[in-house]
């Protein structure tokens, strides 16, 4: 990946704070330009039909918010697209709440499994894959530092077990995956192609970490890339 920047956890977030606070692009801008690139590749990549299905693994961040604007724009293509929130629907705030109240005013197939059982989450998600085309990983983002811990464990490596029937997309970065080292922190999703957002991420060149990543594709989200660090 020469000719693609590459930056750190810390750049990456700094460069969030700068495109909303000095440059005032509304973090759901962010969100939406995101997710409609992350679709719009799921969709031409997979090849996917009106008759395709497709299943996004959402967490309560905003990789879960990007996750929710993929699902939405799927369903506007007339692709099948279930959402599973791993966690409660309280949980979800900010821009993320914003697009995942468009897609319950939408009526879409939103499963909320926050709250029950470990066990039961990933019984539920393991049914609901067994279906899917194609799987959207937006579980756990850059910001994901130590152990992962059920249920998102299971979920990951249920989601990994899919992968003989059902092309697996990572969001910005594969879930357990460091941003920073490219090691896996326990379960990591192994994806076909990780769609990310504003730059290569540093731990994508670690040696192993293409194992997870699969192809890396640089989406344009509507600002010009972080500066590197000097």
């Amino acid at each position: 990946m020469p000719d693609q920047p590459v930056r750190t956890r810390e750049q990456i977030r700094e460069f969030d704070r700068t495109c909303i606070q000095d440059l005032g692009v509304p973090g759901v801008v962010l969100m939406e330009n995101a997710g409609r690139q992350i679709a719009d590749f799921v969709r031409q990549d997979g090849g996917l039909e009106p008759t395709s299905r497709v299943v996004i693994l959402a967490g309560r961040g905003n990789n879960g918010g990007d996750g929710f604007v993929v699902a939405r724009h799927l369903a506007v293509h007339g692709t099948s697209a279930k959402v599973l929130l791993i966690a409660r629907r309280d949980q979800v705030t900010g821009d993320a709440d914003t697009n995942l109240r468009i897609l319950e005013a939408m009526d879409a197939d939103i499963e909320v499994l926050g709250g029950l059982d470990d066990e039961d989450v990933v019984a539920r998600c393991d049914e609901a894959l067994k279906s899917a085309e194609a799987i959207v990983d937006g579980l756990l983002g850059t910001g994901t530092r130590g152990e992962i811990r059920p249920p998102f464990a299971g979920v990951i490596e249920t989601a990994n077990a899919h992968r003989d029937h059902a092309d697996v997309y990572a969001i910005d970065i594969p879930s357990g995956l460091d941003c920073d080292t490219g090691r896996p922190l326990g379960p990591t999703v192994r994806a076909k192609a990780t769609v990310t957002m504003a730059a290569v991420k540093q731990g994508f060149s670690a040696e192993g970490a293409e194992a997870y990543t699969g192809r890396v594709v640089l989406a344009d989200i509507g600002v010009p890339g972080p500066e590197p660090r000097t």
